[in-house]
């Protein structure tokens, strides 16, 4: 099998079918319809698109061909599923990485982590990090999936791009502030961090006390 570069409507209807499957498990495998209700969905897509079935269904048989997408039989009426991590031969978590940057354009490893949490649950930003950085490398078997974006001045981190659709443009006017998931998402890691070193600043108490140290 050989991946070309997708279209963005591929990698939409690609991406939509990975976090379907984590996200609404019930109602997957996804009918025509309600993919297509997916990928033009007005939140957390980025850009949002008004796709029409008959060319989701277009991008489907494109997908199926390059064996990232099965057809699965249902009552009277067909459903889909992926085949991404198979298809781009990726693990889980690094797939976790890629329909988030379908699904939403360029990201920090931070928004990264906060958006993936139903797809994939990473231990750390560094953690992140690293799948990141095995998408960046080319290998024997799959081109390079992702590049680290240079990181505009006065920002606090680079971002991260799919390289699916192929090379990435940057934009030099894109904002150098912070986004507000991202202060959001740090400002919780830190409420998270206090609150764990209140718990063992207890916990020591209490041992102390209960062996006695310092008694006199």
């Amino acid at each position: 099998m050989s991946l070309r570069t997708l279209s963005a409507l591929e990698a939409r209807v690609l991406a939509v079918l990975v976090e379907k499957a984590a996200t609404v498990p019930d109602s997957y495998p996804l009918s025509l319809n309600a993919l297509t209700m997916g990928c033009n969905q007005k939140t957390a897509r980025e850009p949002v698109m008004n796709a029409a079935e008959p060319d989701v269904l277009q991008a489907l048989e494109e997908l199926k061909s390059m064996h990232l997408v099965n057809t699965v039989s249902g009552n009277r009426v067909l459903r889909f599923e992926h085949n991404g991590a198979r298809g781009l031969g990726v693990p889980g978590a690094a797939l976790a990485c890629l329909t988030l940057l379908m699904l939403r354009g360029p990201l920090t490893t931070a928004e990264l982590r906060l958006h993936t949490e139903r797809l994939h649950r990473f231990a750390d930003l560094s953690s992140v990090e690293g799948f990141l950085e095995e998408l960046a490398e080319k290998t024997e078997t799959r081109p390079a999936y992702v590049v680290k974006l240079a990181r505009a001045p006065g920002a606090r981190e680079a971002r991260w791009a799919h390289l699916l659709c192929g090379e990435v443009q940057q934009d030099s006017s894109v904002s150098a502030l912070p986004r507000d998931e991202e202060i959001a998402f740090l400002r919780a890691e830190q409420q998270r961090m206090n609150a764990e070193l209140e718990s063992l600043k207890a916990l020591v108490q209490r041992i102390v006390s209960e062996l006695g140290i310092g008694d006199t």
